[in-house]
This record gives structure tokens, sequence and C-alpha cells, in this order.
């Protein structure tokens, strides 16, 4: 199974940051209501954010993790099936990080190809096999090829601004603006309200991107290593031992749900809006992958 350019997440890839700009222009004017016409105070303060999240994605999400960038010596075996799906894949190598975490998981972040990162758990290098563990690692990179990480970042930044100032709102809206065009507490209302609707459609542009670009990056694993099965018993294995691991030790990283290969279960509301399709039909997809294979 040769690699396939995947023009549907790339056209929804498209559509999203077109919408995720639309959204920044809206965002834009509800932020200057709220600091009393400061527009260009913060397009400044925004754009400086943006780029710092552009440029520091990899390594803010991985401090964000608690994950830290290991080398060839510390985990040799890792690094190895890293480079050598990597060649495969027709990538540069990227960051090799891991987690100290009991939850199995994995993750790939980064701006580009070049600036890349994959990160695991401890716990998923224990709970996979060799092969099962390269059906994950291909998944990562198959994102890395697809481009969809940069996507991800900044609808989850825009997300997570929105949801802070809807948070910070209500707290302080109490009080009363000083200057502006606006009197009283009516533009931290507005901002309010407008924040709150970004962060709502935000959510749901990250909810819609992520359940097709797993899809996609499960194909890509196909392609990568040629065994779909192996992807396939991965996911099951690692989605029968999040039953396992102790609720507060998935709590921690449930906020990393839309990056990671499976998410933190939480409850029937959280599956409903869920970041990723079920295992179920990630399975069903990767062993109709396998019986077209064995066609050929």
């Amino acid at each position: 199974m040769n690699w396939q350019a995947d023009w549907g997440l790339r056209a929804r890839m498209f559509v999203t940051m077109f919408l995720l700009f639309a959204l920044y222009i809206v965002f834009a004017g509800a932020l200057a209501l709220y600091i009393g016409g400061g527009l260009w105070l913060f397009a400044i303060l925004f754009g400086g954010f943006s780029l710092v999240q552009y440029y520091f994605s990899d390594t803010l999400t991985l401090k964000s993790m608690g994950a830290r960038t290991v080398s060839a010596d510390e985990y040799p075996q890792l690094h190895a099936s890293i480079e050598r799906l990597s060649q495969q894949a027709d990538l540069p190598k990227p960051k090799v990080a891991v987690v100290d975490s009991k939850v199995p998981n994995a993750f790939a972040t980064g701006r580009n190809q070049k600036n890349a990162a994959v990160c695991v758990t401890t716990g998923i290098m224990t709970t996979l096999d060799a092969d099962e563990l390269d059906g994950v690692l291909a998944h990562e990179l198959a994102h890395v090829k697809n481009r969809d990480m940069m996507v991800m970042t900044v609808a989850s930044f825009l997300s997570t601004i929105a949801f802070m100032i809807v948070r910070w709102g209500a707290f302080f809206g109490g009080g009363h603006r000083r200057g502006g065009g606006r009197e009283g507490g009516g533009g931290i209302i507005v901002a309010i309200l407008v924040s709150l609707v970004v962060w709502i459609i935000s959510y749901l542009l990250i909810r819609a991107l992520s359940r097709y670009r797993e899809y996609a990056a499960d194909r890509g694993a196909a392609a990568i290593t040629g065994n779909p099965s192996a992807l396939a018993s991965a996911l099951l294995k690692i989605s029968g031992e999040m039953d396992k691991v102790p609720k507060d030790d998935m709590r921690e990283e449930a906020e990393m749900n839309a990056f990671f290969i499976i998410p933190i279960k939480s409850g029937i509301v959280g599956r409903l809006f869920s970041t990723h399709p079920s295992t179920e039909r990630r399975v069903d997809q990767l062993r109709d992958l396998e019986r077209e294979m064995q066609s050929f």
C-alpha cells in the first residue's frame, strides 16, 4: 500500500483555517470592546502570542505534558524505530520525547515536518509489543506528514484563549471599565458572549477535523508500515488499558485529548463530544485495509 495524499483532509484543513481566520476577526472586535477600544494593543498582544505559539508549539506542548526530549543512548530502540519509520515515510527524523506516565498514549506536535516531535508515554512502551508500537509511531508520523498538527495547534490555542476570557470575564465582570466607547458592563458582557461563541465554534471545528484526521493518520500508518493489523491491535490494547489507569492520572492529561492517539475517557457526554472516532470504527477501517492489501 503506497502513501497517497488525502485531499479530503486537506480540504477540511483549508476550511478550518478559513473559519478560524473569520473567528479571529470576530474575536478581535470582542476583545477591543473588553479593553475599551484598544484594538491595536489587542492586535500586538494576540499577534505576539500567536507567533510564540507557532514557533514554539512543540516545546510548549511537551512542557505542558511534562515530557522531556530523550537521547538515543537513553532509548535506543525507540530512536531506532522512529528513524526507520521516518525514512519509510520520507520524513526528517523528529525529536523524540517521553512522558513518565502510566497512561498508555502518544502524540505528535510541531509547526512543520522539519520542526516536529513525537512523544510517547512510558505506559505505552510497556503495554505494546514492537510491531504494535511501530504502528502507533507510524500513526504519529502520519500526522507530521499530513501537516495537520499546526492547524490543530492554532485551533486549540484560539479555543483556550476564548475559554480563559469567558472565565475571567465571568469572575471580574462585576467591575466597570474606565474610558472606552461604552459605559458600564455592557461591553464586558458582549465580549464574554462573543468569546463563548468563539470557544464553542472552535471546539466544534477541532472535533470535526480531529475525527477525520485520526482516520487519515490510521490509513497513513498502514501505508508506512504495511501492517494495519498491528495498529488495530495496539488501539484495542490501549483502549483496554485505559480502564485500568487511576482516574487522577487520566484527569491530568485529558486536556490534550485532541492530540492523543486514543482520547482519555470521560463518560457518556465525553464520548459524545469526543475529538476521536470510536476505537471500534478505527479498528474496522484498519481491518478493511488489511483485507485490501491481502487481495493484491
